[in-house]
């Protein structure tokens, strides 16, 4: 079919608009990449943009010195696993169950779940109450209290509304149970919403810190988001301190290349990248996965 020249107008105005979001939105991460490979000295002087102008690896070199790191980022890396999947696991058993048209008291259940999202217990009941659970520093602490998630639930459970019927009175026909049936039939077509789903509570894993910053105090359960704040915390209070110490002296034979703006954007990459990478892998299941909760309720 041949195209008009307002179809091609349109598709120039639509692409342009689509490639200025694009670089909108990308540019902001480009140049906090470019400026973590940048001397720090250079970089307060202004003016890097798309390129490194005086290339260093001394703000990764300050970031990565401190021995904690490594072992932050497994337990990071064991969060993020662990917690994605029991909580993708016990989310969606609890939304199989809410789906189901003969579960007595749904809508109650349903009531509860929802005040949930509007109203929480505080600060410092929660703290008594994990500490009455004697999940204070442990690794639990970071992964039990956010074990379901309502609002994942409710995606789920809209899913699971909108599988056939068939498929279930199939699975009873051949003797199944809502254990079997669940694990056999409903989950192994539940691909998007699980994929989508486990990115949205790993990112979520990744970049959760507070709750760690209170509940544990071992130096060995910190996860890697609070190792880099304490990172950053300790070069601002070297450039605030009076007092020449040895600590100070050493970070003021490296202040040409190294400023707290410089550990500010290589500690953002090492806690970025990594799990930017996830994306790509599950970039397919996004559009099914996202839109699940638009099509049924």
């Amino acid at each position: 079919m041949k195209r008009s020249l307002e179809d091609n107008i349109i598709d120039i105005v639509v692409y342009g608009i689509l490639l200025l979001l694009a670089i909108v939105t990308l540019y902001p991460f480009w140049n906090s990449l470019v400026l973590s490979f940048n001397a720090g000295n250079d970089t307060a002087a202004g003016g890097v943009t798309i390129w490194p102008r005086e290339f260093t690896l001394e703000n990764y070199k300050y970031v990565f010195k401190d021995a904690r790191l490594v072992n932050a980022f497994w337990i990071t890396v064991a969060r993020t696993v662990t917690g994605t999947v029991l909580s993708i696991l016990f989310t969606a058993m609890f939304a199989y169950a809410m789906s189901r048209r003969g579960l007595i008291g749904k809508k109650f259940y349903m009531i509860l779940c929802v005040i949930t999202m509007y109203f929480s217990g505080g600060l410092i009941p929660s703290y008594l109450l994990i500490k009455d659970l004697h999940l204070m520093n442990t690794f639990w602490v970071m992964v039990i209290p956010g074990l379901i998630s309502v609002w994942n639930m409710i995606i789920f459970r809209t899913f699971f509304l909108g599988l056939p019927d068939g498929l279930e009175e199939s699975a009873r026909i051949d003797g199944c149970n809502h254990i079997n049936t669940f694990f056999r039939i409903v989950l192994p077509v539940s691909g998007p919403v699980i994929a989508t789903l486990s990115l949205f509570t790993a990112v979520g894993h990744w970049n959760s810190w507070f709750d760690a910053s209170i509940y544990i105090s071992n130096q060995k359960l910190l996860p890697l988001q609070v190792i880099l704040n304490q990172t950053i915390q300790s070069i601002l209070s070297f450039e605030s301190s009076t007092v020449i110490s040895a600590t100070k002296q050493e970070f003021l034979q490296n202040a040409q290349s190294v400023t707290h703006k410089s550990v500010v954007m290589a500690t953002t990459m090492v806690a970025t990248i990594p799990i930017v990478m996830v994306y790509p892998f599950v970039q397919k299941y996004f559009v099914k996965g996202v839109l699940v909760g638009s099509l049924k309720e």
